[in-house]
């Protein structure tokens, strides 16, 4: 029988392949992304919704916590509205591979956000991940649009997770949740009521895009995001953080055997991707390293 260790670490696994999925949803829906996100916001808040009646959950919290949080569910929707709009202008390996770079987003605003110094291998591997870009763009310059949408989408995530990083100490994940995609949804029908977007074909969806969407937003948002924190209780952040960095090859495997020629790339391209991956990795492993040595008091020079 395997141990509880092993499930959860097979569980984790199975979140991170889901949202891979997700991207492949995004080019499968045939809508907008516009519409496609506050579907998708509105569905899954209204699944927590539930889950926060079923269990009983409060979800009070103070003015300036929920202005935050408010403010946070405004991010993610422009978010996933970007990360959608790049799929569907290029396709999803791009997109993913554009998206992973939101790690080392994340790392170079760290310093600004918890005024610490920047590390200097940050900055190194910062350098390699352009290096990465500069070779897919060299060999996809006609979905040069597409990555501007992706890394805009990484850059806005990344605001998102330091957000949420101090949401989450103090706030249960299934409250920061509901007010986040509630939020979103909102901002969402400000601008297409302005647009005058809501009219009968709106909401005139093919039975395959209502069965696409309703997976995205329980499966892929839902109950993904609600599992990932449970599976966080019982293996370590770093292996944690290692896993998520197989999203975008878990993604762009999907992409191949669903969609085929249209996501084939150049050696070159797949050459850039796997440095970006890479980078990635070695900044977590690097980082997990610095923070337990400092843990054991040991100095590793850097400040």
């Amino acid at each position: 029988m395997p141990s509880d260790k092993f499930k959860n670490y097979l569980h984790l696994h199975l979140i991170v392949f889901i949202w891979g999925f997700t991207a492949v949803l995004g080019k499968l829906i045939s809508i907008d992304a516009m519409p496609l996100v506050w579907y998708r916001m509105l569905i899954a808040a209204s699944l927590v919704a539930v889950f926060i009646l079923f269990k009983r959950y409060s979800i009070r919290v103070s003015t300036k916590t929920l202005l935050v949080m408010l403010t946070a569910g405004v991010i993610i929707a422009l978010h996933w509205v970007t990360f959608f709009k790049a799929i569907k202008v290029s396709n999803v390996s791009i997109a993913l591979v554009t998206m992973s770079t939101g790690a080392l987003f994340t790392a170079f605003l760290e310093p600004i956000w918890y005024g610490r110094k920047m590390i200097w291998y940050e900055v190194v591997f910062g350098l390699m991940v352009v290096f990465g870009l500069y070779l897919i763009f060299n060999v996809s310059a006609s979905y040069s649009l597409g990555m501007g949408l992706a890394l805009i989408s990484a850059l806005l995530g990344s605001i998102f997770t330091l957000i949420n990083g101090q949401l989450i100490k103090t706030n249960k994940p299934s409250t920061i949740s509901f007010y986040e995609l509630i939020s979103g949804a909102l901002f969402i029908s400000i601008y297409l009521a302005v647009n005058g977007s809501f009219d009968r074909t709106f909401f005139t969806l093919s039975i395959s895009d209502w069965f696409f969407i309703f997976i995205l937003a329980s499966v892929c948002t839902a109950y993904a995001f609600i599992a990932a924190v449970k599976v966080m209780r019982f293996i370590s952040p770093y292996t944690v953080m290692l896993t998520i960095n197989l999203e975008p090859i878990y993604g762009i495997i999907l992409a191949l055997l669903i969609f085929g020629q249209s996501e084939k790339m150049s050696p070159l391209f797949y050459m850039g991707a796997l440095l970006i991956v890479a980078t990635i990795i070695a900044n977590g492993i690097l980082k997990n390293r610095r923070k337990s040595n400092i843990g054991n008091g040991i100095s590793d020079g850097v400040s």
